[in-house]
């Protein structure tokens, strides 16, 4: 898969996930540190990347926007979590929310669940 992995999150995270097979670049890779959230998410869109977040604003910008893409996962109650821990999470839990996030999807992964929205939101 590919992913944007956001400025929330270290920048680890996406060399983890590029250490295990995946295309993932930090949005410091591509210059949009300070990039708003909007361009965030449109950059991810026009590079057919999954959004790994922890920021619920960009669920919010999706659901008011209407749009189909890009897929978002959204990491929560994880601010104590080592980089490394992260990934293990995330990697353990992504093939079971690999179709949702094919299609269109907001994914919340937390410690104990993981919650699947389709986009668009309705």
């Amino acid at each position: 898969m590919r992913f944007l992995v956001d400025a929330n999150l270290s920048p680890g995270l996406a060399q983890y996930l590029n250490d295990e097979g995946h295309d993932a670049e930090h949005v410091t890779d591509q210059g949009l540190a300070s990039a708003s959230d909007a361009h965030i998410l449109e950059a991810a869109a026009a590079q057919d990347r999954v959004l790994i977040s922890s920021d619920t604003d960009f669920g919010t910008l999706l659901s008011q926007s209407g749009a189909r893409s890009p897929s978002l996962i959204l990491l929560r109650r994880i601010s104590n979590r080592r980089v490394r821990e992260l990934a293990a999470l995330l990697l353990a839990n992504l093939v079971e929310v690999a179709e949702p996030i094919e299609a269109g999807a907001v994914v919340v992964i937390e410690e104990s669940r993981i919650r699947v929205r389709m986009l668009p939101f309705v």
